[in-house]
Parts: C-alpha cells; sequence; structure tokens
C-alpha cells in the first residue's frame, strides 16, 4: 500500500522502520527540529533520522491548519495515513485526504488513557497491564472504533523499556490492520464512553519524589521516569536523578530501616534506603548530578556520615 507515516519519537521510529519493507511508504511527517536532551542545538526527531535514512522524503510543518500543508498531503495519494505518537491533532481536511483510512497507533488499551502520556500515566496508576490498539482516527482526542490490540503486562518495567516493548507490539498491529484494510475486512469495535480515561502530558517536576509521597508513589514516580521526565530528588545536599527504587517487601529490609522517618536517609548492610510517608523505600541506582549512573553502594561511598546514621534528603523544590 501507498501510505504518508507520521510520528515523532523513538516509539514512532521502530513503528516506521518494521512499515518500511512491507509498504510504499512516500512521505513522513514529524515534528520540527528541536533541541532535545542535554544539546543546544536543533536536533531531527528519531522519525525523520530513519526516514532520511532510507531517503524517504521528510515534511516539518509548524502545525496541519495550513491549507497549503493539506494540498501537499493529498499530492501524495496515499491509500492510508499511519500515525503513532506524532504529537499534532489532526483536523478533518487531513482525515479526509487517504483513500482508505487515517489510522493510529496508541500505546494503551483504549478507551484507558486517552492522550498524550499514557504509558506513564498506566504506571502511575499502578495498572498491572497495559497495551496498543489501532484506532481509526477522529478529530476528538483518542474516540475513534478501533481494530487491533495488543496487551503486556507493565510489572516492574521502566516506562522507556516498556515503550520499546510496545512499539514492537504497535508495529505488528499495524501491519495486521493494514493487511485486513487492503481487504476491506477490518473489524471495528467501538470505545465505552464510561470507561474512558485520561492521560494528560507529564508536567516538568512532577515525578520528582517527595518526603510527603509513599513508598509505592514514589517507586511508580521512578518507574515512570525518563530522560525527558526524570525523577529527582536532593540526598546529603547532592542534586540527584533517581533511576530504580524498590518497596522492601522483605522482613529483612523493613527492618534494617525501621524507624526511618520522611526526609531521612540511611546506608545499612550496604543497602540505601530513604524515608517515605508511609515508610521505607529502597535506592537501587541513581545518577548524581555531573556524574554517570551508579549503584547505591558507590554513590554511599562519597557521602560523609551516611554510613554513620542518617542524613536528610528532600524534594528539589522544597
Amino acid at each position: 500500500m501507498r501510505l504518508v507515516f507520521m510520528g515523532t519519537p523513538e516509539f514512532s521510529a521502530t513503528i516506521l522502520e518494521d512499515l518500511i519493507p512491507q509498504h510504499e511508504v512516500c512521505a513522513v511527517y514529524t515534528r520540527p527540529d528541536a533541541v532535545r536532551g542535554r544539546g543546544m542545538s536543533p536536533s531531527p526527531s528519531p522519525v525523520k533520522r530513519v526516514a532520511q535514512a532510507y531517503q524517504i522524503e521528510v515534511r516539518t510543518p509548524q502545525g496541519l491548519k495550513d491549507p497549503a500543508v493539506w494540498q501537499e498531503l493529498a499530492a501524495f495519494e496515499p491509500d492510508a495515513v499511519c500515525v503513532a505518537a506524532y504529537g499534532a491533532i489532526l483536523p478533518r481536511e487531513v482525515l479526509d485526504i487517504p483513500r482508505l483510512a487515517c489510522l493510529n497507533v496508541h500505546a494503551s488499551l483504549l478507551p484507558a488513557w486517552r492522550g498524550a502520556a499514557p504509558i506513564e500515566r498506566a504506571i502511575l496508576a499502578g495498572d498491572k497491564e497495559t497495551g496498543v490498539c489501532v484506532m481509526r482516527m477522529e478529530e476528538a482526542l483518542d474516540t475513534g472504533d478501533y481494530c487491533v490490540c495488543r496487551t503486556t503486562g507493565i510489572e516492574d518495567k521502566p516506562a522507556e523499556a516498556l515503550s520499546d516493548e510496545l512499539a514492537n507490539l504497535g508495529s505488528h498491529a499495524l501491519l495486521t490492520a493494514l493487511v485486513h484494510l487492503e481487504r476491506g475486512a477490518l473489524d471495528w469495535t467501538r470505545q465505552d464512553e464510561e470507561k474512558a480515561s485520561y492521560a494528560p502530558r507529564i508536567r516538568k517536576g512532577e515525578l520528582d519524589v517527595n518526603p510527603s509521597d509513599s513508598a509505592t508513589q514514589a517507586a511508580l514516580k521512578v518507574q515512570a521516569s525518563s530522560a525527558a521526565h526524570p525523577s529527582r530528588c536532593i540526598l546529603a545536599g547532592r542534586a540527584l536523578t533517581l533511576l530504580a527504587l524498590a518497596t522492601p517487601h522483605t522482613e529483612d529490609g523493613q527492618e534494617l530501616a525501621q524507624g526511618l522517618a520522611p526526609g531521612e536517609a540511611c546506608f545499612i548492610a550496604k543497602r540505601l534506603f530513604m524515608g517515605m510517608a508511609d515508610g521505607p523505600v529502597e535506592v537501587l541506582a541513581l545518577k548524581p548530578d555531573g556524574k554517570v549512573r551508579m549503584e547505591a553502594k558507590a554513590f554511599a561511598a562519597g557521602v560523609q556520615g551516611l554510613k554513620a546514621g542518617t542524613v536528610p534528603w528532600k524534594a528539589c523544590h522544597a
């Protein structure tokens, strides 16, 4: 089939790479170059890099409301437009362009977690499973009927690893949907509006941990974090990013950190604990500002007084 692909992050790039060998991707739309990570100069999106590697035409409009953009898109004469985490709403004029359909690969089990941050919101909610759905796009936010879904357990997977897994599931689901779309044999399921939930963007600092958080809340914040949205705190006066936390379910872990107050940290039996509102969490890995990722033991070795007793910790903006 002749396709136009729209997407921006790594999640989308994985899907695009799987799509290219199977179909004619005549053009790729992605968000304009932007400062990403710690770099100061604008860099291309992951999707743009993939498209350029395969010498596919790339378009980076600021938005999709310009009639000139509609005309350019229509000139590609796509059978279908495939969207995955593009980052912009498609107006009716765009939805009407492809001969067959606009399909969106959404990283949740619809109607759960419609919106911009479905992976992070599913983790923060403590959901046991998530997945991807291939949806027929409408003007409203992620409300269209869906046709192919794939499911996976969340378990203790970090957000970035879960996103990679869902991207692979999503590419397979999309390829399946396109086969049935071409045959006119897609089976659509209407979303149950009463079960809908929403996944707004992660706000800056939202995943920072705070002594008022419960142990479970803190662990989920760190699990949902990423390079784009780190989970940070200040421990013994040192600003750092928390990379892996665990709630100490074992009796020995609870006993070792017994009596640890919220806002206190201790290092005992070669394990680092932080006191939360309802009990301790164990720090497994972290990254002090300006340094590389390290295990808790290596960090504790460089903190004066930590091995002798407790030291304070606090939220970054306390």
